[in-house]
């Protein structure tokens, strides 16, 4: 089983969207079963799976005290990805999580405010000594400051190299316990979650390495999905 966490210091980066989003095409694309666990007190990711008619990826209510003997019953059941959500906050919660996974995802909206947060978060990852990838979310048309934000990140880790861009439809489809894919597989939004799955499954399965090359990508990336934002 491998373990993806969603973690970041600032509320509102659209990880728990993320983790919804890339649990879903997970399951989608064969990788699963999936599990959904959610670790922060809001519940947001809670409530959108009680909101949600598919029956996948499964939830599972848990507790910190409880996460690894959860994580060892889940394996024995046959989960093959496990996908947490963590507060918007450093807090001894999202250490605890980040000791457990093989990768921890931070989600980081092109914005000073973003980028000034993410510095604590990097920080508790690597006191974890955990592999890390940002994901560029909520990233607006054709804007300087995207491609900007990119080549920030670059500097402190990889970036993975789909960009996920400011549409409603992201907001939309969690309303009712959907995803974007669910709302128009076809649509430009479910592309860039389709491509992000791709890589992260290749991160967590040894197909990509975390490299400068990956960099190089993701600020190619900018420009060539600013034609689909």
């Amino acid at each position: 089983m491998r373990i993806l966490a969603f973690a970041s210091q600032k509320g509102g980066s659209g990880k728990t969207t993320l983790a919804g989003h890339v649990a879903v095409e997970a399951e989608r694309r064969g990788a699963g079963p999936v599990a959904l666990v959610d670790t922060d007190p809001q519940g947001s990711l809670a409530e959108w799976w009680n909101a949600r008619e598919a029956e996948t990826p499964v939830y599972v209510r848990t507790s910190i005290g409880a996460l690894a003997e959860d994580i060892r019953r889940l394996e024995a059941m046959g989960i093959k990805l496990l996908v947490i959500d963590t507060p918007p906050a450093i807090t001894p919660t999202i250490a605890e999580v980040m000791r457990v996974a093989d990768l921890v995802v931070i989600p980081a909206k092109p914005s000073p405010h973003d980028l000034r947060a993410v510095g604590a978060t990097v920080t508790l990852v690597e006191r974890c000594n955990k592999p890390m990838v940002f994901v560029v979310s909520d990233a607006t048309h054709r804007a300087r400051i995207t491609s900007e934000a990119v080549m920030a990140l670059s500097q402190h880790g990889t970036v993975a190299p789909s960009i996920i861009g400011h549409r409603i439809d992201y907001a939309a489809s969690m309303i009712d316990g959907r995803t974007v894919m669910e709302l128009d597989e076809d649509g430009k939004s479910a592309l860039e979650i389709t491509r992000l799955w791709q890589y992260l499954d290749g991160r967590l399965n040894g197909r990509e390495r975390e490299s400068m090359l990956t960099v190089s990508v993701s600020a190619a990336a900018v420009g060539a999905d600013a034609g689909m934002i």
